[in-house]
């Protein structure tokens, strides 16, 4: 077995991947807040997640993969204040919590299924494991970690020696800078929110029955009616499914600094161990040189592609030519140049003669890239010198068709294409023109001109063909 290595952000290092149990994998990545559309920033980081598994699928290990569903918790800042994303989107939207979790959940798996995106072993709902994130709460308050104050119960991140470590924390330096309005009734800046109560206790200034009024995702616990804090869901589910200590926990870079932070001091105060062997992230879109994000109100979604007739694996394309630790920044002029690649590499391939016995050497060399921290770039120019190599074109399609294993681009999706001459090609590439500029006139009477010639075209919805 070849080896991977792996780039780890708790230790700032390449390492190489030694699985806790020998040829599995556990491996879990935070999934959606589900208040609203994906965007294309988010999607990146699920694109290099599932290049990862299909790494640890492809090396042959048995990977069991978990992704968490965010329907409650996630407040609109990340410092436990302020509202529910989804309480509020709810009013926005004048739907139930349950019906936009419903709706945006259906849309993020759609925007999967369009990037070629396999989905993971279970999906978990923080909703359908309240019970199991009481538990946690409690176990954590008996050994002392926790305290509850008016709005909720919270953990004591000085007694984790360690809870700088994942984002290299100042932590004095933070208490010394914290900003006007920080609740002061918590002990340290950085404490976070195990669960929140849905009203204010006791005599709190700003004390409110409103707030419990409004909401609609609350439970009875031992600390009162109230929600779990977006960071609590993430442990109790992966040490539910993968165990007290499992392999790799995935996310985007953003992740770094609280919501993986929290996580791991969590973990800890559990389990006593270091819970997480491997943590991995991926790093932002970036447009116009800032982020794209959501709050940022810069985020373009994979709806509005394929509403501008661009094909999702175009993204996907456009994603892999970049590494995931390295920005990328996007544009509209790179996606149509990414869309314009893919649509040549796939019309190269489909004159390839039927796959027959692969290239070993190009199979080697393409193995030992992605499994160098999972190096896409390195891998799709293998990729462009495998197939202008020499190797007679059935073993190009063969070694084609282990590469995509990885890549994911569907790359032998698309019949071989019939010898043509210079003429008939010329007329293939005149329809396709007018079709680009919406004159269906002429790319009809091209199509019939075609027929005559025996020639059948079948369109793609993506805005490519295939003969027929």
């Amino acid at each position: 077995m070849e080896k991977i290595f792996l780039y780890n952000t708790l230790n700032r290092k390449k390492e190489e991947f030694k699985p806790i149990k020998k040829d599995k994998v556990g491996l879990y990545a935070c999934g959606p807040t589900v208040y609203d559309y994906a965007h294309i920033g988010n999607l990146r980081t699920y694109i290099f997640e599932d290049v990862l598994r299909r790494v640890l699928e492809y090396n042959n290990y048995k990977v069991k993969y978990i992704m968490n569903i965010t329907d409650v918790g996630h407040l609109t800042s990340d410092a436990d204040e302020g509202e529910d994303k989804l309480e509020k989107s709810s009013q926005k939207e004048s739907k139930t919590v349950e019906e936009i979790a419903e709706f945006y959940t259906k849309a993020f798996k759609e925007n999967l299924k369009d990037l070629n995106i396999l989905f993971p072993d279970k999906w978990c709902k923080a909703t359908d494991y309240i019970k199991e994130q009481i538990s946690f709460v409690k176990k954590l308050e008996k050994k002392g970690l926790t305290y509850q104050i008016s709005d909720g119960v919270y953990f004591d991140i000085s007694k984790y020696p360690a809870y700088a470590k994942l984002a290299k924390l100042n932590i004095e330096g933070q208490k010394e800078g914290a900003r006007v309005g920080i609740n002061k009734e918590k002990r340290n800046p950085t404490d976070f929110a195990l669960w929140k109560l849905s009203a204010l206790q006791g005599t709190h200034p700003e004390r409110s029955e409103e707030l419990h009024k409004k909401r609609q995702m609350e439970w009875k616990s031992p600390w009162g009616v109230g929600f779990p804090g977006w960071h609590l869901e993430c442990s109790a589910m992966s040490i539910k499914h993968l165990g007290k200590e499992f392999d790799i926990h995935c996310g985007g870079i953003d992740h770094i600094p609280i919501h993986h932070t929290n996580e791991r001091a969590q973990n800890w105060g559990v389990t006593d161990k270091e819970t997480v062997k491997y943590w991995l992230h991926g790093e932002f879109l970036v447009i116009n040189k800032e982020r794209m994000g959501k709050s940022e109100r810069n985020f373009v979604t994979l709806q509005t592609l394929k509403a501008k007739g661009l094909n999702p694996l175009a993204y996907r394309y456009f994603v892999l030519q970049a590494h995931y630790r390295s920005k990328l920044n996007f544009s509209w002029e790179a996606l149509k140049a990414a869309q314009n690649g893919l649509d040549n590499l796939i019309k190269e391939i489909s004159t390839f003669d039927p796959p027959k016995i692969g290239c070993a050497e190009f199979e080697q060399r393409f193995l030992q890239a992605i499994n160098d921290d999972l190096d896409t770039p390195k891998t799709l120019a293998i990729l462009q010198e495998l197939i202008k190599s020499d190797y007679p074109s059935s073993a190009k399609r063969q070694t084609i068709i282990k590469f995509d294993k990885i890549l994911g681009l569907n790359l032998n999706q698309y019949k071989q294409e019939k010898r043509l001459n210079s003429k008939i090609k010329e007329l293939i590439e005149e329809r396709q023109l007018a079709r680009q500029k919406k004159d269906f006139k002429t790319a009809d009477k091209i199509r019939r001109e075609l027929e005559k010639q025996g020639i059948k075209i079948k369109d793609k919805a993506d805005g490519g063909y295939e003969l027929e």
